[in-house]
C-alpha cells in the first residue's frame, strides 16, 4: 500500500469513528433529556435541559469544524507523514474506543456538563465499573488522547483548536465531582481514594476503609 492510499484509508476510517460516536453521544443526549432531573450545580446546570442550549451549540460545533479545516502550513517529507499516520493512530483510535467505552459504561446516567453546571438524574446511580474501574473520568481521557492522535493525521487547524482545548475540559470534572460527592458522599470518597482521575495507576495498591 502506498502513502497516499494509507492515508486515504486512515483519514475515512477516523472520520467514520468521529461520526459514529457524535451519533452516540447526541443519541445519549436526548434520551437524557426525556429522564426527570435531579441534583443540578453551577450557574448553567439548567441550560443543559434546554434544547436551545444544544441547537447553538451543535451549529456552532460545525461551523467551527467547517471553517477552521484548512491544512496547517507545514512542510512534511514522506517519512514523516508516514511516521505521523502511525503515531496517530495509535492515539486516535485507541482513545475514541475509551471514550466511547465510558459512555456506554454510564449507559442511562450519561448526559452532558459544562465548565460552569451538571445535572444528574433523579434516579442516578454511581458507576465504577468498566473503564471507570480504571479512571474516574474515562471520557475525557479518551478525548484528550484522540484530540492528539487527530492533529497527527488531519493537521488542520480545527484539530490543532482541539488538541489545545480537549485537555481543558477536565475543568468540568470540578462541577461533576462536586454534584456526585453531594449526591453520594462517602461512596463518591472512596470511590476517588481508589480510583485515580485522568492516569491509570501503574501498580494496584491497596485502599481500607
Amino acid at each position: 500500500m502506498n502513502l497516499f492510499c494509507f492515508d486515504v484509508l486512515i483519514r475515512s476510517l477516523g472520520g467514520v469513528l468521529a461520526y459514529a460516536a457524535l451519533a452516540i453521544l447526541l443519541y445519549g443526549i436526548w434520551r437524557g433529556m426525556q429522564r426527570q432531573a435531579g441534583r443540578v450545580t453551577g450557574r448553567t446546570g439548567g441550560w443543559l435541559r434546554s434544547p436551545w442550549f444544544y441547537i447553538v451549540t451543535i451549529t456552532s460545533f460545525f461551523a467551527f469544524c467547517y471553517f477552521g479545516w484548512i491544512p496547517l502550513p507545514l512542510a512534511i517529507s514522506p517519512q514523516a507523514r508516514v511516521w505521523m499516520l502511525v503515531l496517530g493512530s495509535l492515539l486516535y483510535f485507541p482513545g475514541m474506543a475509551f471514550m466511547l467505552w465510558g459512555r456506554l459504561a454510564l449507559g442511562k446516567n450519561y448526559y452532558v456538563s459544562t465548565g460552569f453546571g451538571t445535572q444528574l438524574f433523579a434516579d442516578h446511580h454511581l458507576v465504577t465499573s468498566g473503564p471507570f474501574a480504571i479512571v474516574r473520568h474515562p471520557m475525557y481521557t479518551g478525548l484528550a488522547l484522540a484530540a492528539f492522535g487527530a492533529l497527527l493525521i488531519y493537521s488542520t487547524w480545527t484539530t490543532l483548536i482541539f488538541s489545545i482545548y480537549a485537555p481543558l475540559t477536565g475543568v468540568r470534572t470540578w462541577q461533576e465531582e462536586r454534584a456526585l460527592e453531594a449526591e453520594f458522599g462517602d461512596e463518591w470518597r472512596n470511590y476517588c481514594r481508589r480510583v485515580p482521575a485522568f492516569f491509570p495507576r501503574l501498580r494496584k495498591e491497596r485502599f481500607h476503609a
